[in-house]
């Protein structure tokens, strides 16, 4: 068997990270000579060049390295579970690493951060928020245990979990005519003015839906951030389309009422789930996360939408929450 350590797994696992040897060094508080002997001494084990060193060019990892330290990563996570490992009937002990999706994280991660904990005080959650482009290389490097994503544009080789329904609703001012209905049918909205939540691929998504019924949008303004859409829809200046989302107010940052409404018939229903690599197992203590988020956030949605083949999932709820097209 190949004479490689734990902890020379635990230094090389950590290089992804940081682009200068004196800065991986420094994190993992050892030298910099220490730190090139444990690399010199794995890549003399592996027969294999891991890593290029170069002064003027800092820290850059081969293929094989950036392969050897994803590998790293999960052994190093399967040898803290199998050390800290939950046993059936006992308290559950450890951490998880769990991220969510930047645009309902407001929604959702503090639900989990101040019930989990209380439920599993013997569990240490920790979050990362970001983008799809963010979580999936953290799951694939072992970095995170589990997402929480939307289930649209997941590529393959993740399994998921569902959490909660979603789709695509209408923000009006309230003093907007189509405010007094209960439901919006899209078409009613293609003279008015949109706006956009355009960021990718939420702008080619909404383009798409009014192209499915032969209508094309009237943009007034195309912002990046989902409180601002909200704002300006306080505001009477237009209307916006987003995607629902549990534990959010019917109003702006500012304050304004905002009059929230399905349509009919349903626009892009989809679900958010929670997700992993499908060659990793999920720790007794990430699937006890999913089992909560699933508790507390599972009933959201509109019941009794059944979804056409061209769209997706069961649909989410004429609620007061919203949030915008995945990203």
């Amino acid at each position: 068997m190949a004479d490689v350590s734990l902890r020379q797994l635990e230094l090389f696992a950590a290089l992804p990270d940081f682009t200068t040897s004196s800065a991986a060094a420094a994190h993992l508080h050892i030298s910099e000579s220490a730190l090139s002997q444990a690399i010199t001494g794995l890549e003399r084990t592996v027969g294999e060049q891991l890593c290029v060193r170069r002064k003027a060019r800092g820290l850059a990892l081969t293929p094989a390295g950036q392969h050897f330290a994803m590998q790293a990563r999960r052994i190093l996570a399967d040898t803290r579970e199998l050390v800290q490992g939950d046993r059936l009937g006992e308290e559950l002990r450890g951490s998880v690493k769990f991220g969510c999706y930047a645009s309902f994280a407001a929604s959702v991660v503090p639900e989990l951060l101040e019930g989990f904990p209380r439920r599993h005080p013997g569990v240490d959650l920790e979050t990362t928020v970001g983008t799809n482009e963010d979580l999936f290389p953290a799951l694939q490097s072992g970095r995170l245990d589990v997402a929480i994503t939307y289930e649209r544009f997941l590529p393959a080789g993740y399994r998921h979990r569902k959490v909660y329904a979603t789709e695509l609703e209408a923000h009006l001012h309230p003093d907007h005519p189509l405010a007094a209905g209960s439901t919006v049918d899209l078409a009613d909205l293609a003279g008015e003015p949109l706006i956009l939540y355009d960021v990718s691929p939420s702008t080619i998504n909404i383009v798409e839906a009014f192209a499915a019924r032969g209508l094309e949008p009237r943009i007034a303004a195309r912002v990046t951030q989902i409180i601002l859409v909200e704002a300006l829809v306080g505001r009477g200046m237009g209307y916006g389309l987003l995607m629902s989302r549990p534990n959010a107010l019917p109003m702006s940052v500012e304050g304004r009422p905002v009059a929230i409404r399905p349509f009919d018939p349903p626009v892009t229903l989809s679900n958010v789930v929670g997700i992993w690599p499908e060659d990793m197992t999920l720790t007794r203590r990430a699937s006890a996360l999913l089992d909560y988020a699933v508790e507390k956030l599972g009933d959201y949605g509109r019941a009794g939408v059944v979804q056409s083949a061209a769209t997706h999932d069961v649909a989410a709820p004429p609620h007061a929450g919203s949030d915008a097209f995945q990203e």
